[in-house]
């Protein structure tokens, strides 16, 4: 890594917390504090924790615009194309990936679904009903990063991405916060800690946005465009809405107890907040390398081992289920060679297991081109074709038909942009958002020729059953 931006990152060791939400209660009060959660200690399949908050500059983008504001309360609009503005304020540090650490400071937050309008022109049908924005992304100096694997924590200070955003940051209240925090006991009952802060959450019943009815008419009309040749396969969600009062973050620590996965996230937003506990990963860029793992192809856990065997086998025999991996593969494979050469699959329709299901996960892998950063690959392969659909923009069509109400954050990406051009990102599967007094979450799957209705309506629920079942069983009120 270059000497200039070595002197200027300064790495602050911590004491390692094998319960992570530890680190993000302790720094959770500052604004828009964010917590991307490798799922640990119960999942084994993440290793980075990243905490960060108080950023140095907020990006919030709704619908053409996009509002860049500093710490210190000033702030412009700008029409220019939002990943652009991401790309240009982070600067030009490629290709000088640190060695040991996946982020030194730099942007995280949201990509919404919905920013795909900025790139396709795209039909407005369905009910814009979500007031988060577009995009949620903090330009971040420090963050606190923990290392699952080496059991490590360090806070890093880039004082060189602070000074090129042009506004003084006190770093030395953050590192006298993370010291004092470090000095407490090892953290491990979340239970305790919510007893504790007196702090509380309540929900009333989960209800979707489409009845039964309506959702095998949208089923027969998909099947009806395949046949017709427009497209392959569509990517068909319901939403699932309840009223909410009290503090998210509650209910994330329960829900990520009973689905912890490797791309999860929490961010605090001044109006709401975003609960992910996803399992896929949209794109990974470390240095020239390149990776997006796509998932298609789902069934529920058995209830017994024998069940739970059987059923992972069915679905690794499915040639439907199959079929609809090798779909997206190529999809992404084509979005890939946008910015890569040397594309390859090196696992096809591998085998993954959660709390809840079982996936058939591939993986796809491709060498930057020079002068390609991160973003343009995020960009261009944006939103990920696993939750749309072959091809994708007639897909995103029908989406934008047959779903009443638009995706917000769902199947956009959540993750992080580093300032050496380090970059991972989630598609935002099982995830909720909270907007105002609502919290809503959203399951579906991919609609191909064969696919058959009623099974396709239980999948979509069952992906989501857990997280609504556990947050009305602890919560309701």
């Amino acid at each position: 890594m270059p000497r200039f931006l070595a002197e200027k990152l300064r790495i602050i060791p911590l004491v390692y917390q094998p319960e992570p939400a530890f680190w993000f209660a302790a720094v959770r009060h500052l604004p828009y504090a964010v917590w991307l959660d490798s799922g640990r200690p119960v999942s084994h399949y993440g290793r980075f924790d990243i905490i960060c908050a108080a950023p140095q500059q907020m990006l919030l983008t709704q619908g053409g615009q996009t509002r860049i504001s500093d710490h210190t309360g000033n702030s412009r609009d700008s029409q220019d194309d939002p990943f652009y503005l991401v790309r240009d304020l982070l600067g030009d540090h490629e290709n000088q990936t640190h060695p040991t650490l996946p982020f030194i400071g730099g942007a995280v937050g949201y990509f919404g679904y919905d920013l795909g309008r900025r790139i396709e022109v795209l039909p407005s049908l369905a009910a814009d009903d979500i007031a988060l924005p577009d995009m949620h992304i903090g330009l971040y100096p420090w963050a606190i990063i923990q290392d699952h694997q080496y059991q490590t924590a360090v806070l890093v200070i880039n004082e060189a991405l602070s000074g090129s955003l042009q506004s003084a940051y006190n770093f030395l209240e953050i590192e006298q916060l993370c010291l004092n925090a470090s000095q407490k006991p090892m953290f491990h009952d979340l239970k305790q800690f919510i007893k504790n802060d007196n702090i509380s959450f309540e929900i009333n019943g989960f209800e979707s946005n489409l009845k039964v009815e309506k959702y095998r008419e949208a089923l027969t009309r998909i099947q009806e465009y395949i046949r017709a040749g427009d497209c392959y396969q569509v990517n068909f969600a319901q939403r699932f809405s309840a009223d909410y009062s009290g503090d998210p973050f509650v209910a994330y620590l329960a829900l990520r107890e009973v689905l912890p996965s490797p791309f999860s996230g929490f961010m605090q937003l001044e109006t709401g907040a975003v609960l992910s506990l996803s399992p896929e990963r949209f794109i990974q860029v470390r240095g020239t390398q390149v990776e997006t793992k796509p998932i298609k192809g789902t069934i529920k856990r058995g209830t017994t081992d024998a069940e739970d065997i059987a059923n992972a086998q069915w679905l690794q025999n499915s040639q439907k289920n199959r079929a609809e991996n090798v779909m997206i593969v190529d999809l992404l494979r084509n979005d890939l060679s946008k910015h890569c050469t040397d594309v390859r699959v090196p696992a096809l329709c591998e085998l993954q297991t959660f709390a809840n299901v079982h996936h058939l996960v591939s993986t796809v892998t491709g060498q930057l081109n020079e002068g390609a950063t991160a973003i343009d690959v995020l960009r261009d392969a944006f939103p990920g074709g696993s939750i749309t659909g072959a091809p994708k923009i007639r897909a995103m069509e029908i989406i934008e038909e047959l779903e009443p109400s638009r995706r917000s954050l769902y199947c956009g990406s959540l993750g992080y942009i580093s300032a050496d051009g380090q970059m991972d990102t989630s598609i935002a599967i099982r995830t909720l958002v909270c907007d105002g007094n609502k919290i809503h979450c959203w399951g579906g799957g991919g609609i191909v020729a064969d696919s058959e209705t009623d099974q396709e309506y239980r999948e979509s629920i069952a992906k989501v059953q857990v997280l609504m079942q556990t947050l009305e069983q602890q919560f309701k009120h």
